[in-house]
């Protein structure tokens, strides 16, 4: 799915619990994004006084912990413990709102932000005065014109307003895949290029402008907002006791309807795509986590969509991208382009990235071709067991993680293109759309 031509589901499916959808309750209310006066009607005015302590029992960091929020970005770290780390450093912090959403099958940030702006912008003040930040920047591509316009129409309501207690500045940034990593955002805020910065130090010991720096994904702001409102209680009424409350979920491929929806986690991967009109052609496997995701065989979608049931299976939520493969379609051709895709998007700044990375997506193009070399699957084997955990970034983990439950997932078909040749399916035009190459120089 092209997150630049990003269509929501129009409804949440009548079996959806009641309060399963939060987040996104005004979009399906209204069925258009909400103003400061849609934001402020529903649910008031921002609870800053939460973040010092002074409107709770608790202060806000002791409710994000009770509540159990982890990050929606991908790597689900707790919130909490990041809120902490920022706020137990000395000196003015800073916080980064990370609206990049660079995997190519996601477009839940980029919707969250254009129908519930507030919600997010309500988050990182609330974040901001948690850990002692004056200065909030809002990250997000500058090839997304109409998020751009819907953020910028929401900042200037809220200066209208005298909303906020701290400046919010709106940074347009290059789009390369490594871009939304969260030292490229402070790098290229630093003054440099859109890339990972691998060394020390970690960004909440010194980041932008060599400040503690808080950076967090747009949706788990949003999420932040609504228990400084409603209390970890209430947002534990959703999902599972290990890891509650409700998550944004990007659908494509062989589904019905494509587009975001919002449902608790522990909801089964089948249901998902019930919730999307249910598959329109037979499927052999879905790819979770988006590019840098895990390919599970339909055997394993009756999965709840939480970490402790995908762990066993090497997979995780990511980022709350569903892609419906169907049977006709060849799993190896489709992640031999994803693998060329993530080797064109290195930083190339460390060996894995330089060399592995495209060393690993060759040999899958090999595969995927039916080329018959008797080395070649111990070779791909092997070097993808050496991209995890020896780059400056998560960037090879994530290659090999795809290129690894590809091998798994599809292991019939692995053996016949060895054997026999590629499959017909090898032939056809991709199911998965590949965007194009974003070239080094742009990334500034």
């Amino acid at each position: 799915m092209n997150s630049a031509a990003m269509m929501p589901l129009a409804l949440p499916h009548p079996s959806a619990p009641p309060g399963e959808t939060r987040l996104l309750a005004d979009w399906y209310t209204t069925g258009r994004p909400a103003t400061l006066n849609d934001h402020l009607t529903r649910y008031g005015p921002p609870p800053v006084a939460a973040a010092l302590g002074s409107r709770t029992s608790v202060p806000l960091v002791e409710a994000v912990e009770a509540a159990g929020l982890t990050g929606r970005g991908g790597a689900g770290f707790p919130t909490a413990r990041k809120l902490r780390a920022v706020a137990e450093r000395r000196g003015r912090a800073v916080v980064v709102v990370n609206a990049m959403e660079s995997e190519p099958a996601s477009c839940k940030d980029q919707f969250l932000s254009t129908v519930a702006p507030h919600l997010v912008l309500d988050g990182a003040v609330l974040a901001a005065a948690a850990v002692g930040a004056d200065t909030v920047h809002i990250c997000l591509p500058r090839d997304r014109a109409t998020q751009h316009r819907q953020l910028s129409a929401a900042l200037d309501e809220r200066r209208r307003a005298r909303l906020d207690p701290v400046r919010l500045r709106l940074q347009a940034l290059p789009h390369p895949y490594v871009s939304s990593e969260s030292t490229s955002l402070v790098r290229w805020l630093n003054g440099g290029p859109a890339r990972p910065q691998g060394s020390p130090p970690r960004t909440h010991e010194r980041g932008v402008h060599r400040r503690p720096t808080l950076v967090n994904n747009a949706e788990t702001l949003a999420h932040l907002a609504l228990i400084a409102r409603y209390g970890p209680d209430w947002y534990r009424q959703a999902g599972t006791p290990d890891e509650p409350g409700t998550t944004l979920v990007t659908l494509s491929g062989a589904v019905a309807a494509t587009g975001v929806l919002e449902a608790a986690l522990g909801t089964s991967i089948t249901t998902l795509l019930d919730r999307a009109g249910e598959p329109t052609e037979p499927l052999q496997a879905v790819l979770l986590g988006g590019f840098a995701g895990t390919w599970l065989p339909r055997a394993h979608l009756h999965t709840p969509l939480a970490r402790r049931d995908l762990a066993p299976l090497g997979a995780a939520p990511g980022a709350g991208v569903l892609i419906a493969l169907p049977r006709a379609a060849c799993g190896l051709s489709e992640t031999a382009q994803i693998l060329a895709y993530l080797a064109a998007h290195s930083a190339r700044q460390c060996g894995p990235c330089h060399l592995g990375l495209p060393a690993v997506a060759e040999d899958f193009t090999a595969l995927a071709a039916g080329r018959a070399d008797p080395g070649l699957l111990p070779r791909l084997r092997r070097r993808t067991g050496l991209l995890p955990d020896r780059g400056a970034c998560r960037h090879p983990d994530g290659a090999a993680r795809l290129a690894a439950s590809a091998l798994r997932a599809f292991a019939d078909d692995v053996d016949h293109h060895l054997t026999h040749g590629p499959c017909p399916a090898a032939h056809q035009p991709p199911r998965i759309p590949i965007p194009p190459a974003t070239p080094p120089e742009t990334w500034r």
